[in-house]
C-alpha cells in the first residue's frame, strides 16, 4: 500500500515523485517505457534553465539517476486498468496490482497520425514519429517531414545532418515554432520548405514507402516520412467521465480531477504552454495540494 502512485515517468511524474519523497511519502512510479518519456525522442534541448544544449536521452538519464539516488521505487510495467472510485485506488499492470490512497496521472501524450489508408502499415517501413530513433536508417537518402511546430523544426535540423535532402511539408503559410528554429531551418541548403500543402497519398513499393503525393498533385520520391503534426493525450485507460471533449483530463487549479484522491499533471491536462519547464512545475505543485 502506497501513499501515492504516479503513473508516467516523464519530467512531470518524476518531479512529483522527488517532491513526494521530500515530504516523506511512500511513493511508487510506474511507466511502460523508458524513463523520460518523449524526452528520449528529442535530439537537443536548448531552453531548459541551467541545462543548455543537453540531449533528450541524457536528460532522461539524469532523471533516472536522481530517482535511483533518492531510492524512489519504480516499475517498468504497462498499466492496463485503473479502479479509482473507492478510497483505496487500485492500479493493475500487466504483471502486478498496486494500491494507494492517491493517484497522480502523468502519462503525457502520444504522436498524432495523418489518418491515411496505409499509414499504420507503413509505420516502421518508411514512416516514423521519431527522428532520433530512426534517422540513421535514412542516411544519405531523401526524406520528408510534416509539421509546423517546434518538434518538426528540431527534428528537421537533426535529420539535416544525416540525410541527403528533406522536404518540409507545411500545411500553413508559416510556422508555429520558435523564430530562432525557423531561421536555422531556412538557412540549410538541403531543406526544401513546401507551404500550403497536405499529404494526400502514401505510395509504397515492396511494402515500403516509395513516395508521397500532395494535394497539389505533386509527387515526391522519398524513402522516409517523419510525422510531427501534434499529439493526443494518452488517456485510453482513464474513465471518460473525467475527460474533456479532446480527451484531456479535467482538473482544477490544484490539479484535482473530479474523482477524490486522483490528480493529473503534465501534458495529459489542457494548458496554454506544453514545455518541459511547465511540466516540471506541475509535478512540484501537485504534491503540495494532495490532501
Amino acid at each position: 500500500m502506497y501513499d501515492i502512485i504516479i503513473i508516467g515517468m516523464g519530467i512531470s511524474g518524476v518531479t512529483a515523485a522527488i517532491y513526494a519523497k521530500r515530504e516523506n511519502k511512500n511513493v511508487l512510479l510506474i511507466d511502460k517505457g523508458m524513463p523520460g518519456g518523449l524526452l528520449n525522442n528529442i535530439d537537443n534541448i536548448t531552453n531548459y534553465p541551467g541545462l543548455p544544449n543537453i540531449s533528450g536521452p541524457d536528460f532522461a538519464i539524469n532523471l533516472l539517476n536522481q530517482i535511483q539516488s533518492l531510492d524512489i521505487p519504480y516499475k517498468l510495467e504497462e498499466v492496463v486498468e485503473l479502479k479509482l472510485s473507492g478510497k483505496i485506488k487500485v492500479v493493475k499492470t500487466t504483471n502486478n496490482e498496486y494500491k494507494a490512497s492517491n493517484i497522480i496521472l502523468a502519462m503525457g501524450r502520444t504522436p498524432k497520425f495523418l489518418g491515411l489508408e496505409n499509414e499504420k502499415l507503413l509505420l516502421g517501413h518508411g514512416i516514423s514519429t521519431c527522428a532520433m530513433c530512426d534517422g540513421f536508417f535514412y542516411k544519405n537518402k531523401d526524406v520528408a517531414v510534416v509539421g509546423t511546430g517546434n518538434s518538426a523544426l528540431q527534428e528537421t535540423l537533426y535529420l539535416s545532418k544525416l540525410v541527403n535532402k528533406i522536404y518540409l511539408i507545411n500545411r500553413r503559410d508559416g510556422f508555429r515554432g520558435d523564430a530562432m528554429l525557423v531561421d536555422e531551418v531556412k538557412k540549410l541548403p538541403n531543406i526544401e520548405i513546401i507551404y500550403n500543402s497536405n499529404i494526400q497519398k502514401l505510395n509504397e513499393k515492396d511494402s515500403k514507402l516509395d513516395s508521397i503525393t500532395l494535394d497539389t498533385k505533386r509527387t515526391i520520391p522519398v524513402s522516409g516520412l517523419f510525422l510531427y503534426i501534434g499529439f493526443t493525450p494518452a488517456t485510453k485507460i482513464v474513465d471518460s467521465k473525467i475527460l474533456d471533449e479532446d480527451g484531456y483530463i479535467k482538473v482544477n487549479k490544484k490539479f484535482k480531477t473530479p474523482i477524490k484522491g486522483v490528480y493529473a499533471i503534465g501534458d495529459i491536462i489542457k494548458k496554454d504552454i506544453y514545455q518541459l519547464i511547465t511540466a516540471a512545475s506541475d509535478g512540484a505543485r501537485v504534491i503540495n495540494n494532495i490532501e
